[in-house]
């Protein structure tokens, strides 16, 4: 699509100038050092960019999801990787829709003003993997009735170093005791200052992506009461608005990748000149960028699509889903076809290829599998002459 008929153009030209103050090397030099990009973090929540989703009333910018997929893309077209900050996005569809009047006005301010960063969100365990309903993580509410008592273990748990607040999925209902598999879970918000080291340890993990993630464990960790967000035993069904952010915010960071991919191999196609003329003369050079650049575009009206129903508060659940599926596979098609266009200097770091490549190989693997996005699809979109076949994807 040509950037006159993109969405939100005046958001994107705002996007693009502030991420042109931290070039190609600023993020080259944060991976090298596997540190994190907290100057530029600090910079998008100064320009209020992180606060998008959080209404007016509370210091924020009153939009949508949208607008804030619009803000992811730009960070990965741009040369930058969302997944330092994405957290805070996708949260806001939890605490926003169920987190009560007095939740809010106790955080919101604080988080769209970056005194309080909400980053972190504590689902997947070692044990149950994607079947998010065996999850063995318990709290279990005190005699005295003003707290839960949290313990278990979470994995791949990411930013928790660099934020202040978490949204935690725990069992408050044995799986035994509950009719249908879904239901027994509950949400809580979780001040990471004052349970690490009081009964939450956090080990990082270290990976092949500069990507901040952890083990956490729970020991007798206590929580308010007042930390749990809306009904008890319904936080399944709650977290899935921050699943379905989730997935579409990471569809718009992947098209922003796979649209960086396309923009450096077109250019390097056209000045890299072997046997006397530029290597972009060749289709076997032009067809896979060609291809790359058709699968993003139809990877981005789906994402569209969700955008669009979640904040109609709309069912979006199989939308979001195949947003990220279709974004995620031409993101990295058009990684394979930029490593491939530039040859062995798509191997070198400082044409930053190899670390997008790494960055952006991911999200076939998380957050959500391709394969159990498949799954899903399978068992839940259905049209006339389908049959569904239970499968694990189904978590009624």
């Amino acid at each position: 699509m040509s950037e006159a008929r993109e969405r939100h153009p005046e958001l994107r030209a705002a996007l693009r100038e502030l991420c042109s103050r931290f070039p190609d090397e600023y993020f080259r030099g944060i991976d090298d050092a596997r540190g994190y990009p907290e100057a530029f973090v600090d910079a998008l929540t100064q320009a209020g960019w992180l606060a998008v989703m959080i209404p007016e009333e509370y210091g924020g910018a009153g939009l949508g999801l949208a607008e804030a997929s619009v803000v992811m893309e730009e960070v990965n077209r741009n040369g930058g990787n969302a997944g330092a900050c994405h957290g805070q996005m996708y949260n806001m569809g939890t605490l926003l829709r169920h987190g009560s009047d007095e939740q809010k006005r106790r955080y919101l301010p604080k988080i769209a003003t970056g005194a309080l960063r909400l980053q972190s969100m504590a689902v997947t365990e070692p044990s149950a993997g994607t079947d998010t309903t065996k999850l063995k993580t318990t709290a279990l509410r005190s005699a005295s009735g003003d707290r839960y008592v949290v313990n278990g273990q979470k994995v791949w748990i990411s930013r928790v170093q660099h934020s202040d607040l978490m949204i935690l999925l725990a069992r408050t209902t044995p799986l035994a005791e509950v009719k249908r598999k879904s239901e027994g879970m509950s949400i809580f918000i979780v001040d990471l200052h004052q349970a690490i080291g009081k009964g939450l340890t956090v080990r990082p993990i270290r990976n092949m992506v500069n990507h901040e993630t952890n083990e956490l464990f729970f020991e007798n960790l206590e929580i308010p009461a007042e930390n749990l967000i809306g009904e008890e035993g319904k936080g399944f069904k709650y977290i899935l608005d921050g699943l379905n952010a989730e997935r579409t915010l990471i569809a718009a960071e992947c098209i922003g990748d796979g649209r960086w991919f396309v923009k450096r191999s077109a250019a390097y196609a056209g000045d890299r000149r072997v046997f006397d003329r530029p290597i972009g003369q060749n289709q076997a050079v032009q067809f896979p960028i060609a291809e790359s650049h058709i699968e993003l575009e139809a990877a981005d009206l789906m994402r569209w699509r969700a955008c669009d129903l979640f904040d109609a508060h709309e069912a979006c659940g199989a939308e979001a889903n195949m947003a990220k599926y279709l974004a995620a596979k031409a993101s990295w098609e058009a990684a394979n076809a930029a490593i491939q266009t530039h040859g062995g200097f798509g191997f070198a770091c400082e044409y930053d290829i190899e670390r997008k490549f790494r960055e952006t190989r991911l999200y076939q693997v998380a957050p959500i599998s391709t394969n159990l996005i498949l799954s899903y699809v399978a068992c839940r979109v259905r049209s006339e002459g389908w049959r569904c076949f239970p499968c694990k994807a189904c978590w009624s």
